[in-house]
């Protein structure tokens, strides 16, 4: 029944064509549109709210939600963690998944990114190597890098999943490995420095076997740490 109401609801969000953050009927109206009791309006909402799909605030009123793709980073962190403490070599999976998606999309960015993309990857790449210089690179400069080269695919969901697949990634890695130890962080900042680099310069060179070369190399080198972690 719940399920029902659910389907309804966002039926009705489709149709109204309605937006991120625009507000939804009350639930008294609610009632009224779908013919179901308060409670039943309640719990569908809530499940809703769980998927992300809308947002209750209370004394405010239910929104139209985020449509993130949230919900699928909190379920690809617990589903990777879970894995690994049955066994599994989750965290190299989900290293692959990044590694095969990523691969394949930059050589669509070839020649392809905007000046004033280019400019914030250099200065990126720039604060990489001060980082480095200091004793290691930071993610939010690393995961800064990856975001700013993706805005080049012109693709909203893209660059969102990849964004996620990184978040995911990345808080999995800290969460089972001491950021300091073998699996924390690259074995040698000034690598991962050299390798964002060669990435760009292909990028901007509009070579696209360079740059797949690249991507696969910058990979190659976090696997090679994970594996040291793993042994």
């Amino acid at each position: 029944m719940a399920g029902d109401i659910q389907e309804r609801i966002k039926r009705l969000i489709i149709d109204r064509r309605l937006a991120s953050g625009a507000t939804l009927p009350t639930e008294t109206e609610l009632m009224e549109l779908l013919g179901v009791s308060r409670n039943s309006v309640r719990e569908a909402l809530k499940g809703l709210q769980a998927m992300g799909i809308v947002e209750v605030r209370h004394g405010f009123g239910t929104y139209v939600g985020p449509m993130s793709v949230a919900p699928m980073i909190e379920g690809l962190v617990f589903r990777t963690v879970a894995g690994h403490y049955r066994g599994e070599d989750s965290l190299l999976q989900l290293l692959e998944l990044r590694e095969a998606v990523e691969t394949g999309l930059v050589a669509r960015l070839a020649g392809r990114v905007p000046e004033a993309d280019l400019a914030e990857l250099d200065a990126l790449v720039a604060r990489m190597e001060q980082e480095a210089a200091a004793g290691a690179v930071r993610a939010e400069t690393d995961r800064a890098f990856h975001a700013a080269l993706h805005r080049g695919l012109d693709n909203l969901l893209l660059s969102e999943v990849l964004e996620a697949f990184w978040d995911a990634f990345h808080r999995v890695r800290t969460d089972l490995y001491d950021p300091a130890g073998p699996g924390g962080a690259a074995p040698d900042p000034q690598v991962t420095c050299a390798q964002h680099r060669q990435i760009l310069e292909a990028v901007r060179a509009g070579d696209a076997v360079r740059a797949e070369t690249a991507v696969r190399d910058h990979f190659g080198n976090i696997r090679t740490r994970l594996g040291a972690a793993h042994h």
